[in-house]
């Protein structure tokens, strides 16, 4: 049976309270053109997804919105390539996380470009969880 690379509505951070409490409590990294913040907390046994992204991209770099949506697609779609290893992850180590791409390149960059800086994002994002699963053992 083949894969099915989703990204559903559960799957989008949208909350204002978990925005906030992402930025707020939260940690980040950068690597060129994304700044991430995320927060790894223990998963809770409700319906919720245990991984939740959102994009956003700077009015002050990006005037048109075309532009701006245009980056917003591409970073959702090599993201949604891309999260299984990540959903693997969690699903071992019960814990759940929000992230949030933060674009602050002031070009377009391309899919192919975008597509290999989320790998080594989500590649991060997994050592964080190794890092921390090694720390509560």
């Amino acid at each position: 049976m083949a894969k099915k690379f989703t990204l559903k509505k559960t799957e989008r951070l949208k909350s204002r309270k978990s925005i906030d409490r992402l930025f707020n409590a939260g940690q980040s990294f950068f690597i060129h053109p994304f700044k991430v913040h995320y927060i790894i907390t223990a998963a809770n046994n409700s319906s919720a997804t245990s991984l939740q992204a959102g994009v956003t991209v700077s009015t002050r770099n990006f005037k048109k919105a075309v532009d701006r949506n245009r980056i917003k697609r591409i970073t959702r779609e090599a993201y949604r390539l891309q999260k299984d290893p990540l959903q693997q992850k969690l699903a071992n180590t019960q814990k759940s996380i929000n992230i949030f791409f933060v674009y602050v390149s002031r070009e377009i960059s391309s899919f192919a470009q975008m597509h290999e800086k989320l790998r080594l994002i989500l590649e991060r994002l997994i050592q964080k969880l190794d890092e921390k699963n090694t720390a509560n053992t």
